[in-house]
């Protein structure tokens, strides 16, 4: 029982078979198809596999590299099946020729579960809420206005708990949004699939039905037509001209022929199996039944997402905000504490002190950095909506402007994903009207099978106005295209003798077109255009004819032969034609090529990235020379080229130093296209973006840090990706790298500017508080200037960028804040201790008689300071002369500036203990401010000229 059984089934006879190893299914069932990510059973020898694999003759490693033991499982589950008679398979399943009954199938689906490769989840709305509110800048205002509110400040609470809930609404509301529009994208369409069921408790009828593709199961027989998908990995029973395109598995664009009526040998690659079709793939033409032999997580197509979501790379933004937030906990820590404790021991007033320590500890929180950077993602989002863009997660955007590589996958998104006609020729490569003609006809009556090269032939004739004339023709036979013979034939009549002059075949003759070297077979003869003669087929013709074939294939074209033959009289009363007799002795005519050709939008977008920094990579299932052909019409440098089994045979460092320079990478699997995302990322530390719409794609999709897919694109694609375009356009791929790196700027911008000014003005607060007698600034008045200051930065997120800085891609720099803050946070301190020097020693404001003015002043310029200190940061230039600021921060500006130097003259400034202020003191304000701006300047000539950068 078990596994001497298992071998039987390859050499008895089927009554042997039935008898000795149907009993020894099960176990081996059970352990060939158990579930991915189950246990392993310890009674089932692990050498089991490699035994297994030794007595079929499979390899060590199939299609590349290695492979993890579940997948090993999948692979020996087909490939048994695949050497199996169709006739016994069934007993592979547990199934019989009329099919499942209905109870037997809803069993099975209870104890397999939906037939759905990989089980996604979208984010619940708690969850959205939960990402939204766990900001370490959230937590700090949370924290600080309970201790608020525990100290009597009622406002001061308020002010930063609606701070926090206007941040978490508009991240929470934006990615809800996007999250539903993604699920309706992504939602599991109801997809019906012909089965054969039985029914009838005694005598049992066979019926066809239709069932959702969830709920097909193994042992199920299910009918396909063209467009059909295949619901599983499925056994051919029959089958009938079936052509299959397996595209969203492998990323070739080509078309793959699939026969029930083979036995496959050992060494057969997984994928070019003949009598298995894979689940996700679908029917091009043609038709037949197959028997599902694997669902759900025990299909081929789910040895891909066994690592999904193992391999997102950390979030190293996220990570710089957060020790951030670390550092400036420290900092708070150790000036609050001074400041209190200086404040306590001045005035023994411990609610006092306190209440001023929490004030400086607001002041020094960047309060508005959650609100500035998720108003400005959101802002990105609804401009990408715009632009025909679903954004699911809003860090993406974020990480686009980041994005220094984006790897491409050729299929539909640099190319139509259609066939266009580049050349008919003759056996020498000289273009001749007379192999079009030919080929013309033969697509314009054949009528078993419209192939997409048919299409292809028609449009090129109609769009370049040939003048055939089809209708002067008559067909009287056709020989349909089948797998054998990889051709198809129709017979012809001419109803006209008008061509008789031009034409040599004016009677009956056969059109013959095909796989080349299936038309070169039957034929013995070749056309001689430019002499008018037929000569016979030679090998220096045949060796001529196959190397003109490689050398357009390595152009990347597709090429078919079209050959021709007279018919003789007799045959008019013959039907149907013999095949056999017919096709043969042929006149060989030449070849015509296809290319798959890029968009007319494709060459410009790359070039636009090109421009922004973004270097673009191709990673595609497709061979080496069609890949080449693409990348040369759009401009894409192909002088360091590689493909995925050259990749399998280099060591680790070989390996990154390959991926590195290449940028065309051919013939991958979807693990090779993981490997290379991740080798960019780890190796050449870049942010790496991935557009792909397939299966075969979904591995790197969840890897890189921009996944984007298409809506047209697999399921699993969508689920996975980031960013969802609703039209294949790279163009709208521009646009996202400008809103992203617009977002990043803005987000800098505000950082810097925060902490720049905030623990500028700490410090001069703890030097105020040290050297006078008294609080430079009240708790309320701290607060209401902490609040205006606040206020003032909501515009930010409308600000614009320079255009050199969104020449580069901007990253974040671990070392980079903290060098910003040492060059240029002691400019703002300088700045208001020269203030509080010159209230000091000119106003004579250091009493405490005159404490109501030295708290105005300090007000009006602690504010006015903080408002224009971001002009300074903003940009490379000189600000106001060689830069401007876009009008709504202009405007914010103005507005904040005018109500902090009224405040004062107001009955509100009155009942916060302010006086008038002197315009002397405004005229020292303007020498201060244009003195604070010129030495700023300097500093920052300096640091650009050092560090070469600036936001």
């Amino acid at each position: 029982m078990g596994f001497p059984n298992f071998f039987t089934s390859f050499t008895s006879n089927r009554q042997k078979h039935a008898k000795s190893s149907l009993p020894s299914y099960i176990p081996l069932r059970q352990n060939l198809v158990g579930h991915i990510n189950g246990s392993h059973n310890d009674s089932f020898p692990k050498s089991f596999f490699e035994r297994l694999r030794h007595r079929l003759g499979f390899r060590k490693t199939i299609d590349g590299g290695s492979r993890t033991e579940e997948e090993e499982k999948v692979y020996s589950w087909l490939y048994a099946l695949a050497q199996t008679d169709r006739d016994l398979v069934f007993e592979y399943v547990r199934s019989t020729e009329r099919g499942l009954s209905f109870t037997e199938a809803d069993r099975r689906l209870k104890e397999n579960g939906p037939n759905v490769p990989l089980e996604y989840a979208f984010p619940k709305w708690w969850n959205l809420l939960w990402n939204a509110f766990f900001h370490p800048f959230n937590i700090i205002l949370i924290v600080l206005s309970v201790l608020s509110y525990i100290a009597s400040d009622s406002p001061n609470g308020y002010i930063m708990l609606i701070l926090v809930f206007i941040s978490v609404g508009l991240r929470f509301f934006q990615e809800y949004s996007s999250s539903k529009a993604a699920m309706k994208l992504s939602e599991f369409v109801k997809c019906p699939v012909k089965v054969q069921r039985c029914a009838g408790r005694v005598v049992q009828t066979e019926l066809i039905v239709q069932v959702d593709q969830r709920d097909i199961v193994p042992g199920d027989i299910v009918i396909f037509e063209p467009g059909d998908l295949f619901p599983g990995d499925v056994r051919l029973l029959s089958s009938k001209h079936l052509v299959v395109s397996q595209s969203s598995l492998t990323g070739e664009s080509w078309t793959a022929e699939k026969t029930a009526d083979v036995k496959e040998g050992q060494s057969t690659p997984l994928l070019e199996l003949k009598n298995i079709c894979f689940m996700g793939t679908n029917v091009v033409s043609g038709s037949g039944t197959g028997l599902v032999v694997s669902t759900g997580p025990k299909t081929y197509m789910s040895t891909m997402f066994s690592t999904i979501g193992k391999h997102k790379p950390p979030d190293e933004f996220e990570n710089g905000i957060q020790r951030i937030s670390y550092v400036l906990i420290g900092v708070m820590l150790v000036v609050v504490t001074i400041i209190t404790l200086a404040s306590y021991l001045r005035t023994y007033d411990a609610s006092e002190s306190i209440l001023f320590g929490l004030s400086v500890a607001c002041a020094l929180t960047p309060n508005m950095l959650p609100l500035i950077v998720n108003t400005s993602l959101a802002k990105g989002a609804v401009a990408m909506a715009r632009d025909r863009c679903i954004v699911k997660s809003l860090t993406a955007i974020r990480d686009m402007g980041s994005m220094d590589i984006l790897c491409i996958d050729k299929t539909g998104t640099l190319t139509m994903n259609r066939a266009i006609v580049v050349d008919h020729l003759d056996s020498w490569g000289l273009k001749k009207e007379n192999v079009l003609r030919f080929a013309f006809l033969n697509s314009y009556f054949k009528t078993d099978q419209k192939y997409p090269l048919d299409d292809a032939i028609l449009a090129y004739v109609y769009t370049n106005e040939y003048r055939f004339r089809p209708s002067r023709w008559k067909k009287l036979d056709e020989l349909p295209f089948d797998f054998i013979r990889r051709r198809v034939s129709v017979v012809l009549e001419n109803e006209s003798n008008a061509e008789g002059k031009t034409l040599r075949f004016v009677d009956r003759f056969m059109v013959t077109k095909g796989a080349l070297e299936e038309v070169i077979k039957v034929c013995s003869l070749i056309d001689h255009f430019d002499r008018g003669a037929v000569t016979t087929l030679s090998s220096e013709d045949h060796q001529r004819i196959l190397h003109m074939a490689e050398e357009l294939s390595n152009q990347g074209l597709r090429i078919i032969g079209i050959a021709i033959k007279r018919l003789e009289q007799q045959i008019r009363d013959q039907s149907p034609v013999d095949d056999e007799i017919v096709e043969s002795d042929m006149v060989f005519l030449g070849v015509i090529t296809f290319f798959d050709p890029p968009k007319d939008s494709a060459k410009q977008a790359l070039w636009r990235l090109a421009e922004k920094g973004v270097k673009a990579k191709v990673l595609t299932g497709d061979s080496l020379s069609l890949a080449v052909r693409i990348c040369e019409e759009l401009g894409i440098r192909t002088t360091h080229v590689t493909t995925g089994p050259d990749l399998e045979l280099l060591n680790q460092e070989l390996f990154h130093e390959t991926v590195k320079g290449a940028t065309v990478l051919a013939r991958l699997t979807p693990t090779q296209k993981l490997r290379v995302v991740q080798s960019l990322q780890t190796i050449g530390d870049h942010v790496v973006g991935f557009l792909g719409d397939g299966i075969n794609d979904s591995l790197a999709l969840d890897a890189a840090n921009v996944g984007i897919s298409v809506d047209s694109g697999a399921s699993v694609a969508k689920d996975l990706a980031d960013i969802i375009l609703l039209e294949k356009d790279l163009n709208v791929l521009v646009a996202g790298v400008e809103h992203g790196r617009l977002t990043f700027g803005n987000t800098m911008k505000y950082i810097k500017m925060s902490v720049v000014a905030n623990i500028g003005s700490v410090l001069s607060l703890l030097v105020a508080t040290l050297l006078l007698q008294t609080e430079p600034l009240t708790p309320r008045q701290l607060l209401a200037q902490t609040f205006l200051y606040s206020v003032g930065q909501i515009a930010i997120p409308w600000d614009k960028m320079e255009e050199d800085y969104e020449k580069t891609p901007p990253k974040w720099s671990e070392k980079g804040l903290p060098m910003f803050l040492l060059w240029n946070g002691p400019v703002c301190t300088l700045c208001d201790v020269a203030n509080l020097f010159f209230l000091c020693f000119y106003y004579k404001a250091y009493t405490s008689i005159e404490t109501n003015f030295f708290h105005s002043a300090l007000f009006v310029e602690g504010l006015l300071m903080q408002t224009l200190i971001y002009y300074l940061i903003r940009t490379e230039k000189i600000p106001f002369i060689q830069e401007i600021a876009s009008w709504p921060v202009i405007c914010s500006t103005v507005i904040i500036s005018a109500i902090g130097i009224a405040t004062p003259y107001t009955g509100i400034g009155k009942v916060m203990g302010f006086i008038h202020l002197p315009l002397s003191y405004y005229g020292f304000l303007v020498l201060l401010f244009l003195g604070y701006f010129t030495v700023g300047q300097l500093v920052k000539r300096l640091y650009i000229l050092i560090y070469h950068k600036w936001l």
